[in-house]
């Protein structure tokens, strides 16, 4: 029977699947556990206590099976001093200020907007709502409703509204984006240049004909309130008679900007100036209003602008009229020509966004452009605003500043669902990884934007963020976490797996976040929670080669998360109500309050009630034991002063993989074997079990040896902790008995 020593002096793999079991030979499994239960990975490769929750309001949101998430977190920061937590949950929102001394209250809570209508936001559809932020605004959007901005007005109150666009001075333009939804050859025939009621005639069927007829209309049409363009000029549909047949109202006169430069034709002594116009639509004897015709051919601008009376059609893109006076030679010109007419155009189209077609499904900010992407009816569309003028987005004449709209056309339907600004505009759609390159530090324009496409897996409703350089996001089945980052050796975006060697932690991904030195350590941590109400901590430093998970469990179940720069705030379902905590201190309790004994009794009202047990820890440090709050809400304390925190402890615990040794003949896996001795290496510990085994009573720092007994062909160690006390592990050494 021989005696070897195994260290494991690390643990900067962290948690890993137990399919690893017989890899004995990698570095991985000497410096890894089967568990790390609400323990932190330090950038040493030491584990610490996780933070306590500290309990900050409770929603009086009872749980729903059905609807589970009830509140999906956002950040919101204004600067270092002016920050802030959001909730948005059904037909609600929340907006809790963190003070610069920590504390966080809730400061505002809208059930409408501006003009006193319901908020749209649906528990069906919570953990969707993407989001981005830029000064004093907010943008909140969703496939099934116009844009939201939620506005701070001043330092304690906001206020919800619908995102508008800009509009000319004249009110009769409005810099948003439009498409062409219909066929090529589908023409649209509006009955007058101008006025209200007028009647838009579609060559084939076109308007939403949703609901029932009434009045000889279609009263829940969505296209009731959408903007068509009839060439440049707006026209907005008020009722809707048929599938074919639409009344709107003219905002302007409506005329079309001929797409050819220089269209008129002059014939050398003639008053017959020939135009060509695409798909013009008209008939011989029509008339017309020419604008903006300069001179040509000797006739001046005079004699050619103004009401005229259609000729000879040429073709369907040519036809003439006579002019003022005659031309004193042949020759092309005009300039950029308008003609006032409602004559049948296939060059027309419909805004882009609106209840007919669907809203932006992702927005982000990149380059000073707020970014939306992919529209029910457009799902893998992007619209760029112009650079600083985050509500125009008028293509104007494709100028650099000017708005930009690009599509995935990859071959497949690339549905969007994240934009992600980082290194490039990334773009992450339910089948695949694209992104919007950024050429020799450029910026972005019209006239260089492309999307390409890069990686094929998908992402899940789950928002990407970003962490050591690269974005990770959950993959479209919802079982791994993969890492989207450029690499120099392929010159393309990669999305390998960070989750291969704990895939048992990836269980149905609902929320992600990244802490910047959270819990009080120099790392970035990714908070991610589940589907079991677990949270998964994933840490990750590239340039050591060094990426852990561990996992997170409490008295209830995580729901959704959001930091806060350093500050990690996180949804739990505590007794089946909802509470908004905050991972604060190195107390080990849960739904913590902290409140100062008064006539030896706590109040503990904030957070329990009536026959709820929690436990006490003093501010000093001392564990003071468990406590049932009476009738009155509070516990008590005789014989205590000063403050104390009451909640509700957790078990931290660290399950060693089977310990395994080479000797003489081999290794020992599989072999009976036992434990003989275990060192542990802590740090300002003031209480821990090893194999169920007391081993600390009171804090230490150093090694602490215990004697251990059992023989299998597993044998482990089990180093946990009851107490709501701090504990850190730096290594541990066993000894083995073969």
């Amino acid at each position: 029977m021989q005696k070897v020593k195994v260290p494991v002096n690390s643990f900067q793999y962290g948690e890993v699947s137990d399919s690893l079991l017989m890899r004995t030979d990698t570095s991985i499994y000497a410096q890894s556990a089967q568990r790390l239960e609400n323990m932190v990975v330090m950038a040493e490769g030491a584990v610490k206590k996780r933070f306590g929750l500290k309990h900050i309001h409770d929603y009086s949101i009872a749980y729903n099976s059905t609807y589970p998430a009830q509140s999906h977190l956002f950040k919101f920061i204004f600067d270092d001093n002016e920050q802030y937590v959001i909730s948005v949950e059904h037909q609600k929102v929340r907006c809790f200020q963190i003070e610069p001394d920590g504390d966080v209250t809730l400061v505002s809570t809208i059930t409408q907007d501006v003009d006193g209508n319901s908020l749209p936001f649906d528990q069906s559809y919570l953990q969707e709502y993407t989001y981005a932020q830029y000064g004093d605004v907010m943008f909140i959007c969703h496939p099934l409703f116009a844009p939201r901005t939620l506005i701070r007005t001043s330092l304690t109150t906001f206020e919800m509204d619908v995102y508008t666009f800009d509009q000319r001075a004249d009110n009769i333009v409005t810099y948003q984006p439009y498409t062409r939804f219909h066929g090529q050859n589908v023409t649209l025939d509006p009955s007058a240049t101008s006025g209200n009621g007028i009647t838009l005639t579609v060559s084939e069927d076109y308007w939403d004909i949703t609901g029932t007829q009434s009045g000889g209309n279609y009263p829940d049409s969505k296209h009731v309130g959408v903007v068509v363009r009839y060439g440049k000029s707006e026209i907005e549909i008020t009722s809707v008679q048929s599938a074919t047949q639409a009344t709107g109202n003219v905002v302007d006169e409506l005329r079309i900007r001929l797409t050819v430069l220089n269209p008129l034709r002059t014939i050398d002594g003639s008053s017959t100036v020939e135009v060509t116009m695409i798909n013009h639509g008209f008939a011989g004897g029509e008339s017309i209003t020419i604008e903006e015709a300069s001179a040509t051919g000797g006739i001046n601008s005079g004699n050619l602008n103004g009401t005229r009376t259609v000729g000879d059609i040429i073709d369907e893109n040519t036809f003439n009229f006579t002019a003022g006076g005659s031309a004193s030679s042949s020759e092309d010109g005009g300039g950029y020509v308008k003609i006032v007419t409602h004559a049948p155009t296939s060059d027309w189209s419909e805004q882009s966004w609106s209840a007919a077609r669907g809203y932006p499904a992702a927005v982000t900010f990149h380059e000073n452009r707020l970014c939306f992407g992919g529209t029910i009816a457009e799902p893998d569309t992007i619209w760029m605003s112009q650079v600083g003028s985050f509500f125009n987005f008028d293509v104007g004449e494709a100028e650099d500043t000017e708005a930009i709209i690009l599509i995935a056309a990859t071959g497949d339907i690339n549905s969007i669902r994240y934009l992600v600004s980082n290194r490039d505009l990334q773009v992450f759609t339910a089948n695949g990884e694209l992104y919007v390159p950024t050429y020799l530090n450029q910026a972005i324009t019209p006239t260089n934007a492309q999307i390409r496409k890069q990686t094929p897996y998908g992402c899940e409703f789950v928002q990407p963020v970003s962490i050591d350089g690269a974005t990770i996001f959950a993959q479209h089945d919802g079982k791994i976490i993969r890492e989207y980052i450029y690499t120099d050796a392929e010159d393309a975006y990669t999305a390998a797996s960070v989750s291969t060697l704990a895939s048992h932690l990836i269980n149905e991904p609902k929320c992600l976040t990244v802490s910047h030195s959270g819990f009080d350590l120099p790392d970035s941590y990714a908070a991610l929670t589940t589907g079991n109400g677990e949270l998964a901590l994933f840490s990750s430093n590239r340039s050591e080669k060094r990426a852990s998970w561990s996992r997170f469990t409490t008295d209830g179940s995580f729901c959704s998360v959001v930091a806060v720069h350093d500050k990690l705030f996180a949804n739990v379902w505590y007794d089946n109500q909802l509470h908004l905590c905050q991972f604060d201190t190195n107390i080990g309790l849960d739904k913590w309050v902290l409140g100062t004994i008064a006539a030896n009794k706590l109040d503990v009202s904030a957070a329990f009630s009536n026959g709820d047990v929690v436990d006490a820890v003093h501010s000093d440090g001392s564990y003071l034991g468990s406590y049932t709050v009476d009738s009155s809400n509070e516990i008590d304390l005789t014989g205590y002063t000063g403050d104390v925190y009451a909640g509700l402890k957790f078990t931290s615990k660290i399950v060693t993989n089977p310990i395994d040794a080479s000797i003489g003949y081999g290794p020992a896996t599989g072999d009976i074997r036992g434990l003989a001795n275990v060192i542990v290496d802590v740090k300002e510990t003031s209480s821990m079990k090893v194999n169920t085994h007391t081993a600390l009573f009171e804090q230490f720092t150093g090694k602490k040896e215990v004697r251990v007994r059992g023989y299998n062909r597993n044998p482990q160690v089990t180093i946990e902790q009851d107490d709501p006390l701090p504990m850190q592990v730096n290594g541990v050494v066993m000894e083995l008995i073969v």
